[in-house]
């Protein structure tokens, strides 16, 4: 009975409302003859003796206190016209639920820092080049596929503008305004007319690096990688490099992680093989160095690029790339809280 009483007690003193029928209703419910308060002094008769006296205060006390607040309740809607506007100050605050950062943000930001502990600066530039930029300074053959319409959007043609399909242009573009030695990382959005599907889309984001000095080697190019590896997906991750072809580097390589999700012994994201494609690179091309205004003779460099959505889908192990464009709040909750 006691447990009763102090149930009511706590549903007064939480009641709260602006509305005469809300107000009448609590009213009926609790102090009416066939009310929750009435049954209680109808019970009564039926506490023992030596609980009579504390039943009978907590029930007197219980009918004053909600006769109190339904009247105060009353009486303000009466002030205001019968509507409450004011605001009640003792009322809780509404809980703000935080909203959470995007997975690319969030990898794109950890990327930036690991390779600003090297020193690595970050550069940026515009999303809409032209084909020096994009394709000339960068050593590419005038008949490269990369410059045929199903891979670029272009804009207009003669002279040759377009949506960039990597950051390497913001490379140029440090190349041709500041003398070496140079050390940046380029992030950003880039487009490639590709049908979108679970491992491919037309928008993507990427952080290209380029690094020139005196005496640069492929070695510190693999250090560099075996770093970042090793920052992004833990000490027990292994890379590999595999012999390949781009025409901004010379030798040029794709480097390989160990499968997170199989540990290397083989599965269906690895394709069996216990290894993960996840960025191009090489040493930069001399070519290209003297294209953009560098001595090719006393400076060498290396130069890597990597997809942010495929180092996201690794560390998260996302399966479908089309769920970071879709903005589900189901999805993005699951990601850690914006500050």
């Amino acid at each position: 009975m006691l447990d009763k009483v102090k149930y009511l007690l706590k549903e007064i003193e939480n009641f709260r409302s602006n509305k005469k029928e809300e107000i009448e209703n609590k009213r009926i419910e609790l102090l009416s003859k066939k009310g929750e308060i009435s049954k209680l002094f109808a019970e009564f008769k039926n506490v023992p003796n030596d609980q009579k006296k504390e039943f009978g205060q907590k029930i007197n006390e219980l009918k004053n206190k909600a006769l109190s607040k339904l009247n105060s309740l009353k009486e303000k809607l009466e002030e205001n016209g019968g509507e409450i506007n004011a605001k009640d100050l003792s009322l809780p605050s509404e809980f703000v639920k935080l909203g959470s950062r995007h997975p690319i943000s969030i990898v794109r930001n950890e990327i930036i820092q690991n390779f600003s502990r090297l020193g690595f600066v970050i550069s940026e530039g515009p999303e809409i080049e032209d084909d020096w930029h994009v394709f000339s300074a960068l050593n590419f053959p005038e008949n490269h596929p990369a410059r045929d319409m199903q891979d670029t959007f272009f804009i207009n043609k003669n002279p040759d503008i377009l949506l960039r399909t990597h950051t390497s242009s913001v490379q140029v573009r440090v190349m041709q305004n500041q003398k070496p030695p140079i050390r940046t990382i380029s992030p950003g959005r880039v487009f490639r007319n590709e049908a979108i599907s679970a491992r491919a889309h037309c928008i993507f984001h990427q952080v290209e690096g380029l690094y020139i000095d005196k005496n640069v080697s492929f070695a510190d190019l693999k250090q560099t990688l075996l770093y970042f590896a090793k920052e992004m997906f833990g000490e027990k991750i292994e890379i590999r490099l595999r012999p390949s072809y781009f025409p901004f580097t010379e030798p040029s390589a794709e480097m390989d992680i160990s499968c997170k999700i199989c540990g290397g012994s083989g599965c269906n994201v690895c394709k069996y093989t216990g290894w993960v494609e996840i960025l191009g690179c090489g040493m930069v091309d001399p070519n290209v160095l003297e294209s953009n205004g560098i001595d090719n003779q006393k400076y060498t460099g290396f130069a890597f690029g990597m997809g942010i959505e495929r180092i996201t889908m690794l560390k998260y192990q996302i399966k479908d790339l089309r769920l970071f464009f879709e903005n589900d709040i189901r999805f993005l909750q699951q990601f850690e809280a914006a500050i």
